[in-house]
């Protein structure tokens, strides 16, 4: 569904004033200036006076706001059906097939989620179309350094690049962790496109049979990088088998993995969000492959030896002590959040890929 001229419709408080549009000047008053009472495509407190109309009528229509997500509204009204075109103009667009980009697929076992046309324009447009295909984003032989004798080459270019895969990160777990550049750069750049020349198709399938149990993954690459030894963290989080978030980030400092506890921070949220639609959840597990991250999150005795380490391995143990969480040990095999934070060899990439929901 989409509501007509939404924009249109919100109600501003600051005082605007706009020039007349051309081919619309008043004849009486022609150096007059307009004061808007509602606001205009582009202006910067559009989405704001909308959201704030749109709010009113949905909370005076009985809908329930998020506890967590204020833009999420709900209503239970059993099998009565409310019309919204009382108050706006809507129109049916039919089914889902784009969303800001990512094409949606949907069927009565589930739905995929991918980015094959966005993907086949990158390739296009950097000049990757007729490239050789790779079979994984990165070597395991990788180790990319600051490379000060290497060729210069084209910033802009390289951040164009950079900037699109981002993007494509979006539906492509796959590459998260693979994203004054040198010509090695721009090279480790080239092999992620020519594993998408590969894979134009992958994307992510949620399947309508999934369970909604709640599950997180987290891994880090402890001073893996050869500059400065900080740690690559990656995390993920499934709802069933359906891969919901992750992330794949270099940490800010030097120091013990706080990964863990930014994985626990994102399941808290998702749990609560989830209870707003009824769901109700009881320890979560979230499972690691290091032994000492849980000892230092389960036993209190280690408190003292713990004192100089980020507070978010207080917050971790707090809420594993309150049971929100379990923290729960899982061999590196099985672990897979490792996609995020170091390249693969072929066989282990594409296993962690298919249990990460990813399919063409």
């Amino acid at each position: 569904m989409d509501v007509k001229f939404a924009f249109l419709k919100g109600y501003i408080e600051e005082e605007v004033y706009v020039r007349q549009p051309p081919g619309f000047e008043s004849a009486k008053f022609p150096d007059r200036v307009y004061k808007l009472r509602k606001a205009l495509y582009g202006l910067k407190q559009a989405p704001r006076a909308w959201y704030a109309k749109l709010k009113s009528f949905l909370l005076k229509s009985g809908f329930v706001m998020g506890s967590v997500d204020k833009t999420l509204f709900l209503l239970s009204c059993g099998g009565d059906t409310l019309i919204m075109s009382r108050e706006f103009e809507m129109s049916l667009m039919g089914e889902l097939q784009f969303f800001l980009g990512p094409q949606i697929k949907q069927g009565p076992k589930g739905t995929f989620v991918h980015q094959a046309k966005y993907t086949k324009d990158i390739l296009k447009k950097f000049d990757m179309g007729d490239s050789k295909p790779m079979t994984t984003p990165m070597s395991t032989k990788t180790a990319l350094d600051v490379d000060e004798d290497g060729e210069a080459m084209d910033q802009k270019e390289f951040q164009g690049m950079i900037g699109s895969l981002l993007y494509l990160t979006a539906t492509r777990p796959d590459i998260q962790f693979a994203a004054s550049p040198r010509t090695s750069h721009r090279q480790a750049v080239k092999r992620i496109f020519r594993y998408l020349k590969f894979t134009p198709e992958l994307g992510l399938w949620y399947s309508s049979g999934s369970s909604l149990s709640l599950r997180g993954f987290s891994d880090a690459d402890h001073a893996g990088c050869r500059i400065d030894r900080k740690s690559t963290s990656g995390t993920c989080q499934l709802l069933g088998t359906s891969l919901v978030s992750w992330s794949s980030r270099k940490q800010a400092s030097v120091s013990l993995s706080t990964t863990e506890a930014d994985c626990c921070s994102q399941l808290l949220w998702m749990k609560a969000t989830l209870s707003d639609f009824g769901l109700r959840f009881g320890k979560i597990p979230l499972l690691v492959d290091s032994t000492s991250a849980i000892s230092v999150a389960k036993n209190p005795v280690l408190h003292s030896r713990t004192k100089h380490i980020d507070v978010r391995f207080h917050f971790l143990r707090d809420h594993y002590e309150k049971g929100d969480i379990d923290l729960v040990h899982v061999v590196t095999e099985n672990q897979l959040a490792d996609i995020f934070t170091k390249p693969l060899d072929l066989k282990a990439f594409a296993r962690l890929r298919g249990e990460l929901g990813g399919e063409s």
